[in-house]
């Protein structure tokens, strides 16, 4: 008989840790289901989290109660503000980890969670039933439970699939080509063949890794060394400070000998050869895309990151090749401080399905099929951050649908996971998804600093934050209410504070004295820097208000599920089209649709009012 579970996740990865993380802290009966128990929370590619965008999002996954930001603070070997000389907009945390010690953390964690088992085994088959009487454009079946390699079946009203670069997973180095979504470990075949027997179209994506190279085989003297922040700032608003010793990384650099080495043998590579013919990520390309798009350059960079205290391997960051791994030898010897550099393992690309994600709702839900969610690379994004968000939006989404509640769509004015969910469903991707600040329109809001403001109140709502971390997000909110009422009265130089505080020396240390002068009391340096960021871009964030304020009347505007955009004639067929494939659910998601036009818009409007104010509706 099928064991009973409420919700089954499958895959071990960040999507799906972050998925049943969720899933079971709302109470649902979930299971965990990775093909090995070891390596849960493995980071198959750079053991680094955050950076450009994706710090942020790690900031809001552990705002909205998550795990990711704890797990790194326990396992980061060198933490790093990026950006320090640009704006607190675009601040943004990344910490190098010990790659033992994440997946330690990651188990160590989980291992806390109620509601939750986790089961060792390959997921090959979904159980549905077909929908009785199908809607236009909805689901035609609903999943019923899901089926192990073994024959073992687990009921279940939802499915969260995760399943990262092993859907059909093919490995490239030079000619030879390996089944498998990341050494060592085989693919996932099954789940592909289902997917497709259910009606849903699967694309090809690819990715890459580079060469890991013995650490002590490196000439550090010939390297540019790269320390750690002196003061390092957590990832999790819970952590009250990081005390483990960092480690620094080192920067080397190509040249035009390797450069032309790269050159002759173009045509032995996978991505030229035709070897392989899915996309790759634009904004992480492979050593020979860098070669050939910037053949003006003489050089690009190379960070060599250790993966952990203990570990002998160091990322080459910066050199991700599929090159045979004859090339890739000579290559690295022709790097003056990598010349004696032993190589543990090549770089190599790997392809995998995704589903293209215009048969997605909004809510991670697949169109065709009830309760099936998508989280992670089977979106086609790229990154542990990208799939981390994804998880946690999906396992809370699953568990409003068994309860029948309203899912969390997160707006783009609210959160960067907002802005990706949008950017995923309304703008196709023809390549891997990486977030960047750039992609956000209202980043002076979406700072990393101020996540906790933005999102716990959501999380708490949710029932995801616990009373510790709510404590907390209570005791910053009157901290920053106690230091704008000292502010009252109190100047620096002449001028009272709320002016001084715009100008571009202002500093954190004269505003704390001159509070303490005024009031007697000392604040935190973390409330102090919210309320000194907010003074500073006042206007800005003022004028962007007024902005969010104009968007949401649109976002307001929600298209009822009767509307079938193919019937409505005052469309452009290609408007139809693409509003048929989305299904936005608002007048704001529509106008962000590529190819929809402000009179669509204003079609759409008349007709539902026409429809709304008709006495027969």
């Amino acid at each position: 008989m099928a064991k009973r579970y409420d919700i089954v996740v499958v895959g071990g990865g960040h999507a799906g840790i972050e998925a049943a993380w969720a899933a079971a802290t709302l109470g649902a009966r979930t299971a965990l289901v990775t093909m090995q128990l070891d390596a849960i929370g493995r980071m198959s590619c750079n053991p680094a989290i955050g950076g450009i965008g994706k710090g942020h999002m790690v900031r809001e996954i552990d705002a909205l109660g998550g795990l990711m930001g704890l797990v790194t603070d326990r396992a980061g070997i060198q933490f790093r503000m990026l950006n320090r000389s640009k704006g607190p907009a675009v601040w943004a945390p990344r910490a190098q980890c010990d790659r033992q010690l994440y997946s330690n953390a990651t188990r160590d964690l989980l291992a806390g969670a109620r509601n939750l088992e986790i089961l060792e085994g390959s997921v090959e088959d979904l159980h549905v039933h077909a929908v009785a009487q199908p809607a236009a454009g909805g689901p035609v079946h609903r999943i019923t439970g899901a089926q192990l390699a073994e024959g073992r079946r687990l009921a279940c009203d939802a499915v969260i699939l995760t399943t990262g670069t092993f859907l059909r997973g093919l490995m490239h180095c030079g000619e030879r080509q390996t089944a498998g979504g990341r050494v060592g470990e085989a693919p996932a075949v099954g789940i592909s063949r289902v997917l497709e027997s259910l009606g849903l179209t699967l694309g090809r994506l690819k990715t890459g890794t580079p060469p890991r190279l013995h650490r002590d085989t490196l000439d550090y003297a010939q390297l540019e060394e790269q320390p750690g922040d002196d003061v390092p700032i957590p990832f999790s608003f819970l952590t009250d400070g990081l005390h483990q010793r960092q480690v620094p990384c080192w920067i080397t650099y190509t040249n035009g000998e390797v450069h032309g080495l790269i050159r002759e043998n173009l045509h032995r590579a996978p991505m030229y050869s035709g070897q392989i013919q899915s996309t790759g990520p634009r904004y992480c390309p492979s050593i020979e895309d860098k070669v050939v798009r910037f053949a003006d350059k003489d050089r690009h960079q190379i960070f060599l990151e250790p993966e952990g205290y203990e570990s002998e391997r160091i990322y080459c960051n910066g050199i991700s090749t599929s090159l045979p791994a004859d090339v890739q030898e000579d290559m690295i010897r022709r790097i003056p401080a990598l010349r004696d550099a032993r190589i543990l393992q090549h770089g190599y690309a790997v392809e995998y399905d995704w589903v293209p994600t215009h048969q997605t709702k909004f809510s991670l839900e697949t169109k065709r099929v009830a309760g099936l969610f998508l989280a992670g690379q089977i979106n086609g994004t790229s990154g542990y951050e990208e799939a981390a968000g994804q998880g946690i939006l999906a396992g809370i989404n699953a568990v409003m649908r068994l309860k029948g509640e309203e899912a969390l769509i997160l707006r783009r004015d609210q959160a960067y996971l907002g802005v990706m969910i949008d950017d995923l469903i309304t703008r196709p991707q023809i390549e891997p998804y990486r977030m960047f600040t750039s992609r956000a329109e209202h980043r002076l809001s979406l700072r990393s600093d101020n996540a906790d403001q933005r999102l716990t109140p959501i999380g708490r709502r949710l029932g995801l934050v616990d009373d510790r971390r709510w404590a907390l997000h209570e005791r910053k909110e009157h901290a920053v209410t106690a230091i704008r009422r000292a502010m009252r009265g109190a100047s620096v130089d002449g001028s009272t504070l709320a002016s001084w505080l715009k100008r571009p020396d202002a500093l954190l240390e004269t505003f704390a004295d001159a509070l303490h002068t005024t009031s007697g009391r000392t604040f935190g340096a973390d409330d102090l820097w919210e309320v000194m960021v907010r003074a500073k871009y006042e206007g800005y964030l003022q004028r962007q208000d007024r902005h969010i304020e104009r968007l949401q009347k649109l976002e307001s505007h929600r298209i009822p599920d009767w509307v079938d955009f193919s019937t409505i004639p005052q469309l452009k067929a290609e408007a139809r089209e693409n509003l048929a494939r989305v299904r936005p659910m608002t007048l704001g998601q529509a106008g962000r649709i590529p190819g929809i036009s402000s009179a669509d818009l204003t079609v759409l409007w008349v007709m539902m009012s026409q429809k709304t104010a008709s006495p027969s509706s």
